[in-house]
């Protein structure tokens, strides 16, 4: 089954994850010592992540680095671009409603 990248991000853990990994490339067990769940439920979420390809996979001997991907979350952002447009849009009308209010009483 291919996930999607929504998918990923749905769950806290995941967001946390990807926090954890985007500066510094961490194995699963420095990633699981984050957090008080199992490592088998860290190692799911890390399956998911891989699935949507939102990990970088690299092997150092014995030992797998994860870390984000950064140009797949370009898929997010490009996303919520249009979401933005329309509260930008929003905000300025309201911004103009609130000074049509404000002249009205330095009208009076």
């Amino acid at each position: 089954m291919k996930r999607d990248i929504f998918q990923a991000i749905a769950d806290p853990t995941r967001r946390a994850i990807l926090v954890l990994v985007a500066s510094n490339a961490l194995t699963p067990n420095a990633i699981a010592e984050q957090f008080k769940i199992t490592r088998q439920a860290v190692s799911k979420h890390i399956k998911i992540l891989n699935e949507c390809e939102l990990l970088d996979e690299k092997k150092a001997g014995r030992e797998i680095y994860y870390q984000l991907k950064i140009d797949k979350m370009k898929e997010i952002d490009q996303w919520l671009e249009q979401f933005k447009k329309i509260w930008e849009q929003r905000f300025s009308q309201l911004d103009q409603v609130l000074l049509n209010l404000k002249s009205k009483e330095n009208g009076k």
